[in-house]
């Protein structure tokens, strides 16, 4: 059964390949990409994550879930939502409790700003996401705008539930063979665009 796993997950990455599969990156791509840089879409309206090489379409991942409540532009600890934007790969956990966690550097400056602009946070939590920010280096994981976003398996969880409904508080879910198949295509560092 594992080798049959494997195969599935390999076959994700290479039929788009063999089979020439076209994809355009967005227009409305909120970076450049370098021509031979690798990084994720995952697309929240087609339900579909892709790994790019510059322009080039190179393997893509069918049936992702996100949150619950689906996607938001800004979002709060505990709604439930996806957040939209573009983020980097900033810790991989091959001990996850959802099977492999590949960690998103959420939330970022350009979140708070834009949460605080919209009213989901205000001037005072902005402020101490700021000091958060600054005393740690890298995105603070406890404040109002949440954390601990990122791309993960589904573990101990029913498979088919995952298959027919959006179900993680904010993250995006893949199968394990997926996830495992695309932790073997990135690395820290690597962008991840949500639209």
């Amino acid at each position: 059964m594992n080798r049959l796993l494997r195969l599935t997950a390999y076959l994700a990455i290479l039929v788009p390949t063999l089979l020439g599969a076209r994809q355009e990156p967005p227009n409305d791509l909120p970076f450049e990409p370098d021509e031979n840089e690798r990084w994720v879409l995952v697309d929240t309206d087609s339900y579909r994550i892709t790994v790019f090489d510059g322009e080039r379409a190179f393997a893509h991942f069918e049936n992702p879930a996100v949150g619950r409540y689906g996607t938001a532009e800004t979002r709060r600890r505990g709604d439930r939502t996806t957040p939209l934007g573009k983020f980097r790969i900033n810790r991989i956990n091959e001990e996850s409790q959802y099977h492999l966690f590949l960690g998103l550097d959420y939330p970022g400056m350009d979140n708070a700003r834009e949460a605080r602009d919209a009213g989901t946070i205000d001037q005072e939590e902005y402020l101490h996401f700021l000091d958060e920010f600054a005393r740690l280096g890298r995105p603070p994981q406890g404040t109002a705008l949440g954390g601990h976003i990122g791309i993960h398996g589904v573990g101990d969880g029913d498979v088919q539930f995952h298959r027919q409904v959006n179900w993680t508080d904010g993250c995006v879910a893949l199968e394990d063979d997926q996830v495992e198949a695309l932790a073997r295509l990135v690395g820290i560092g690597t962008r991840v665009y949500i639209r």
